[in-house]
């Protein structure tokens, strides 16, 4: 039978952009399906691809550490997403931060107008009559259609954790007498967070009031076993006051204004927009009830008035166990011509998600053209991030991960952790570019 000349791509997400993004772009005419406006998952609002729903930051900024070089290396593959996020970004220290609206706005005008891109709006809730190659980026929030097109292949349908939303005040809310523009390490000028600082008696006093707050009844369906990269702050809470001033609310490399000194402890907030009328209070996650966000965290020094324009909340995430549902090119093991894109495949975190789309779309139009499927180099950050995916020395169950050193291969011997970190981006940019100057091509680990 022959082939369908399209490819198919479902779920107009980070991971399903970019995945049609790069076939499109080896020549592949692309069908992206996406089910806004017709259907929202719990957490969607907006009808405009690539929509963020948790935080608005990318993360660091330098290609010093895992994930800036991650970025680096999509920029090299012509990542979407990138020059989206590039294009709208708003003020973040050392952080790529982006303007949500703007961003998924402009990821929508690229993919929509791509000549060999068609955006369907509409929900893909069955397998294609004719076989050929296929990507499901169907993203954290599957439908139960999707879903169901998963289960019946895997046998089990995959397994779930919880990712919490941190609450959004406005800019005017704030008491700027008492919050202050302030990075860590700032050395001159205003940082690009704000900042709140607390003594250790008000800490512990925020810390009581958050353990003993009232949190939102969990549905039947959910378990809450929650991705550990991402807990709710009253879960970091309840693991002792010291979990939140060495975890979110550290105060490395503060210096209070009031005191000048460094705080017990602080809370920063991120930009949400370039205007900065929208602030993330970064690292609070949440489940609390809206009434206990309100009373809870206008504790917060600057906070005591604030105005919420979006409560904390938390969403199911699901995700398949990859080394024993997927093969080495993140294809179904029950249907080989479906390539799986995104944080769907168990990788976690933006950048992560819309970099292994990439290489979805990359393989999946490989399959088209009928030429080998690849894979990145095993010491790149993009083909680290991967490594996590395969069935290869696993130690233990698997679980989602965002990408790091630890998925790096170690370099000989045992070394200080900066010397560590900086051969293995030595090692990753020496592999990277003779990788990409051949176009084609087609080596394996």
């Amino acid at each position: 039978m022959t082939p369908p000349a399209v490819l198919q791509v479902a779920g107009g997400g980070l991971a399903g952009c970019e995945a049609a993004w790069r076939a499109a772009s080896r020549g592949i005419p692309v069908i992206l399906w996406e089910m806004k406006p017709d259907r929202f998952s719990p957490a969607h609002k907006s009808p405009d691809l690539a929509e963020l729903v948790c935080s608005n930051s990318f993360r660091a900024a330098s290609p010093e550490n895992a994930v800036g070089l991650l970025k680096e290396e999509m920029r090299s593959l012509g990542s979407v997403i990138m020059r989206a996020a590039d294009a709208n970004s708003v003020p973040a220290g050392r952080a790529l931060a982006v303007d949500r609206v703007l961003f998924s706005r402009a990821v929508t005008s690229l993919v929509e107008g791509h000549p060999l891109i068609e955006v369907r709006r509409k929900e893909f809730s069955r397998w294609p009559a004719v076989k050929g190659p296929l990507v499901l980026a169907p993203g954290p929030l599957a439908s139960e259609a999707a879903t169901g097109l998963i289960a019946a292949e895997t046998g089990s349908g995959g397994l779930s954790f919880y990712d919490a939303l941190a609450p959004i005040v406005t800019g005017e809310s704030l008491d700027r007498s008492r919050i202050f523009a302030r990075d860590r390490y700032q050395e001159e000028g205003e940082g690009d967070h704000l900042t709140a600082f607390f003594e250790k008696e008000d800490f512990l006093a925020f810390h009581a009031a958050l353990t003993e707050a009232d949190r939102a009844a969990a549905r039947p369906f959910e378990d809450e076993s929650y991705f550990e990269g991402c807990l709710p702050i009253e879960v970091m809470a309840a693991r002792g006051p010291r979990t939140l001033a060495f975890g979110p609310m550290k105060p490395v490399g503060l210096v209070s204004p009031l005191t000048g000194r460094r705080p017990y402890a602080a809370v920063q907030l991120r930009r949400e927009n370039l205007a900065g009328t929208l602030w993330n209070i970064v690292g609070f996650q949440t489940r609390l009830t809206r009434g206990a966000q309100e009373k809870v965290f206008r504790m917060i020094p600057g906070l005591e008035r604030c105005e919420f324009a979006r409560y904390g909340a938390i969403h199911r995430n699901t995700y398949l166990a990859a080394p024993e549902a997927l093969d080495p090119f993140q294809r179904l093991l029950g249907r080989p011509e479906a390539f799986m894109a995104g944080q769907i495949t168990g990788v976690e975190g933006y950048v992560e998600s819309a970099a292994q789309g990439i290489w979805a779309g990359e393989n999946a139009a490989r399959a088209m053209l009928g030429i080998p499927l690849t894979m990145p180099p095993r010491a790149s950050a993009l083909g680290s991030l991967i490594s996590h995916l395969r069935p290869e020395g696993r130690r233990g169950p698997f679980a989602p991960s965002n990408v790091n050193f630890g998925l790096f291969p170690p370099p000989p011997g045992r070394l200080p952790k900066k010397e560590a970190a900086r051969l293995r981006l030595e090692a990753a940019r020496a592999s990277w570019a003779p990788f990409r100057e051949n176009e084609n091509h087609a080596a394996i680990w």
